[in-house]
């Protein structure tokens, strides 16, 4: 519709970027799309295809197997939401393991992957009426997003969030490695020389350290609300 917008969240892992960003897709009926979980099927590709481990990375060889490389996401009805899908495999549950935890960021820092999934997730949100989260939605796959969250929250707040719910999903995990994972991956994420996450000067800071759940979603609910709105003035004057 025309008067549907853009809205991008960013920020670093284990903020619940996805969580939140799902329920305002849902609130708005607007579509949903993980960037995150695009970038952590093609860590579940190269994992399976021994091109990265501990102790190598074949990246050359990733980069000429991105063509051979299908990411889709159908929808779930049961559970409400799209899952991954990788040359035709549904790799929800398996993108979700620390094993590509580890090695996402690696993988997201290549500038090949990169230009790869943000060509995809352009054409995705060409006719707006989405919300996308990942670490570069606001500053480089869509700047002129009419609406820029950028989230954020203490490292050890995260390392519990992600432990909790990586222990309530059955894994043997222990929180210290999670927390390094965290640390890791911001590291990784914010000193890339390709599409680093930033906060743009547009966006809105959310330090959801101490915000429930739903204090988040009311409070960017309700921003997207008034863009909208805004939206609709500025286009019943043109």
């Amino acid at each position: 519709m025309k008067n549907d917008i853009i809205i991008a969240i960013d920020g670093y892992s284990s903020t619940g970027k996805s969580t939140l960003a799902k329920q305002i897709a849902k609130a708005l009926n607007y579509i949903y799309i993980d960037t995150g979980a695009m970038y952590r099927a093609v860590t579940f590709y190269a994992l399976k295809n021994n091109l990265i481990s501990p102790k190598h990375f074949n990246k050359t060889q990733l980069i000429k197997d991105l063509d051979n490389i299908d990411i889709d996401f159908k929808y779930n009805p049961e559970k409400g939401f799209a899952e991954v899908y990788l040359n035709g495999k549904n790799i929800e549950s398996e993108i979700r393991k620390m094993q590509v935890s580890n090695f996402v960021s690696d993988i997201a820092a290549i500038p090949e992957v990169r230009q790869k999934l943000v060509a995809q997730q352009r054409q995705i949100g060409q006719k707006k009426g989405v919300v996308m989260d990942g670490r570069d939605i606001g500053s480089v796959v869509f700047p002129d997003a009419e609406l820029k969250i950028f989230m954020t929250a203490d490292p050890n707040i995260r390392a519990q969030r992600r432990y909790q719910e990586l222990k309530n999903k059955g894994l043997d995990i222990n929180l210290q490695e999670v927390l390094d994972n965290v640390k890791k991956r911001d590291k990784i994420d914010s000193e890339r020389s390709t599409s680093p996450l930033i906060q743009t000067p547009d966006a809105i800071k959310i330090d959801n350290s101490n915000l429930t759940r739903k204090q988040q979603y009311e409070m960017v609910l309700n921003l997207a609300k008034q863009k909208i709105e805004t939206n609709k003035t500025a286009s019943s004057k043109n």
